[in-house]
This record gives structure tokens, sequence and C-alpha cells, in this order.
């Protein structure tokens, strides 16, 4: 699929505020400072979309752009660890769950790991609780740069074997590098297809 347009349209703090859902969303979403607004900065060919920083818990509200004027791409705040104490925590978890649980719109929820760490009791409960709730979620491995081919698929057997602990059947897996533009084939070709499905079905 071609990215001709990616525009932002608005940021909300709530679900309630998010545009009318009309058209299929995409969200992306990932522990802090996994790499997610490169990764969309990536997939959009455009460095200046999504805000970046090294400091973690940036993305505080629920953001849409609307690409190629059919579909959104949603950059939702990271879970766990942001500098904005207990309060703000609280209120960013009830606004990505919010969002999440209710959003009707929402047509695939990407979840992003970092690729070089082990797999992360938190990142497990979440998949879990996505699970327990029909979330349709896919995972995707985020800086495969920053490591050997070899400890890639090291790392990623170990993610696999940990979740087939309590899966039966694995969502769907994407491996990426914001550097290399790794995976933006892949994972723009899995929303295009989603896409023309959602199209036939209407």
């Amino acid at each position: 699929m071609e990215i001709k347009s990616a525009e932002f349209v608005i940021s909300s703090a709530t679900v309630s505020k998010c545009p009318e859902e009309k058209l299929p969303e995409y969200a992306f979403i990932g522990r802090s400072n996994v790499g997610k607004s490169s990764l969309i900065n990536m997939l959009t060919g455009n460095k200046k979309l999504a805000m970046t920083s090294s400091k973690p818990g940036k993305t505080l509200l629920i953001n849409h752009f609307l690409v190629n004027g059919k579909w959104f791409l949603v950059d939702l705040p990271g879970y766990g660890y942001a500098r904005i104490g207990k309060s703000g925590r609280e209120r960013l978890e009830k606004m990505i769950y919010g969002y999440i649980l209710k959003r009707e719109s929402l047509t695939n929820l990407f979840v992003l790991i970092d690729s070089r760490l082990e797999p992360q009791q938190i990142d497990l409960e979440f998949f879990e609780f996505l699970g327990a709730n029909g979330v349709p979620f896919s995972i995707v491995f985020t800086k495969i740069d920053k490591l050997s081919a070899s400890k890639l698929s090291e790392n990623l057997k170990k993610y696999r074997d940990k979740l087939f602990e309590q899966w039966e059947e694995l969502p769907p897996i994407f491996i990426s590098s914001a550097e290399t533009r790794e995976g933006r084939e892949e994972l723009l070709g899995y929303i295009g297809s989603t896409n023309q499905i959602i199209n036939q079905i209407k």
C-alpha cells in the first residue's frame, strides 16, 4: 500500500472526544520509549508526523492521523512507566482502556515490543487483557537493527515459547526497524489487505 497522504486530525483526552466512527482505525501502543513515534513516522514517510523524544511518556493523548483519506492511524499513550505521577498514570490508563474497549472502529491494535528485551510480565499481562476482552491485536517487535540476526531469532523464540504457555494460537507478529525501514511493507500490506476485507463486507 502506498501512503499518499497522512495528516494530523485531532488529539483527544477521552474516547468520547475522538472523531466520528466512520473509518477503520489502526492503533499503536507500547511501553514508554519502545520507538512508537519513530515507527509511525517511518510507516507514513513523514519524520515529523508523530512527536519523538528520548524521554519516556511524551504521548499523553489519543492522537488521530488520517491516512490516504481512508483510514485512521491512532497513536496511543504508552502503558507502564511515565514520569507523570500516580494520578497521571491512572488518568492515562483510563483513557487507554476506554479507547481499546469502547472504540468500535478499532480494527487492529499494534502492540510494540522492544526486540532487545526478554519477555516482560507487563507486556504478557497486557496481551492477556486484550485476549480476554476480544480485542484484535498484532505484535510488532521494534529496533531489530540494534541486535544481531541470531540474537533477534533467539529473543523471538523466547517470546513465542512464553506466549504459547497461555495461547493456543498466536496473533500476527511483525519485526520492524524505524532506521532501516524493515517491516514497513509488511505492516502496510497487512493494513491494506484488512481494509480490502472490510470494504468487501460492506
